[in-house]
């Protein structure tokens, strides 16, 4: 727990899971080994829990830092860096697709999910609002092994990006037909693939109904038949 002595309200709960601080603490080692800058102010276990808290709960560096005696701009410092050092460690799209298919994997699940923030001021902040969610967030595309496991996700995009703009973007479908694999979606990557033989299609979809259009009870079927192959809030596990 990391709080602001006598102030309830900058008071930060986190899950305090072992293997992850351990993880994040030794990549900072293994980066200040390297630099040759062993010297920080703060040990790496304690930066990673400050880090740690500071992203799950979206805060102000002001809170953190003040209430644990670090400076700000330091606690900016580690943020970015354990950003960076994240990052480095995050597989490429081409390089999971191929394990997966080395594997035997035949189809991923690709779902898009949106990350909640912090609603700010400016018009910078605006296009992180998402009308189909009602709340200010980033937008990431994940791809999951059939069971649901996070395989990659996508850089932070704003939280009015839809589905299927970051995936043509990200050409999901020229990485998915170079790996030779298929994907299963939900309705918001309708056309998002749409080759002129249907047999070509990698990412497919479910049927959705219009007003003027009711789904046949083929097209239904086969909703529930892939609605059963991909695990529910896909994106969510992640």
């Amino acid at each position: 727990m990391i709080r602001t002595p006598g102030d309830p309200h900058h008071e930060v709960v986190v899950a305090r899971t072992t293997s992850t601080i351990d993880y994040l603490a030794e990549l900072l080692r293994s980066r200040l080994k390297a630099t040759n800058s062993p010297f920080r102010s703060q040990p790496p276990g304690r930066v990673a829990v400050l880090v740690l808290a500071m992203l799950r709960h979206d805060q102000r560096l002001l809170d953190p830092a003040g209430g644990n005696g670090v400076p700000e701009s330091t606690l900016r410092r580690c943020r970015d860096e354990m950003i960076d050092l994240l990052a480095a460690r995050a597989p490429r799209l081409d390089r999971a697709l191929r394990k997966t298919a080395a594997r035997g994997g035949e189809v991923v699940l690709i779902d898009g999910t949106l990350i909640p923030t912090q609603r700010r001021t400016g018009a910078a902040n605006r296009p992180n609002y998402s009308g189909k969610h009602h709340r200010h967030g980033l937008h990431f595309l994940a791809l999951t092994d059939e069971r649901g496991r996070l395989m990659w996700i996508s850089a932070a995009r704003p939280g009015r990006t839809h589905d299927a703009t970051a995936t043509r973007h990200d050409k999901i479908v020229e990485h998915l037909k170079a790996a030779g694999l298929g994907a299963l979606a939900d309705l918001g990557f309708i056309d998002v693939d749409k080759p002129k033989n249907p047999d070509d299609q990698v990412i497919v979809t479910g049927y959705k109904a219009t007003r003027t259009r009711k789904l046949t009870s083929g097209q239904k079927q086969a909703n529930q038949v892939l609605a059963a192959g991909r695990p529910s809030n896909t994106a969510s596990r992640t």
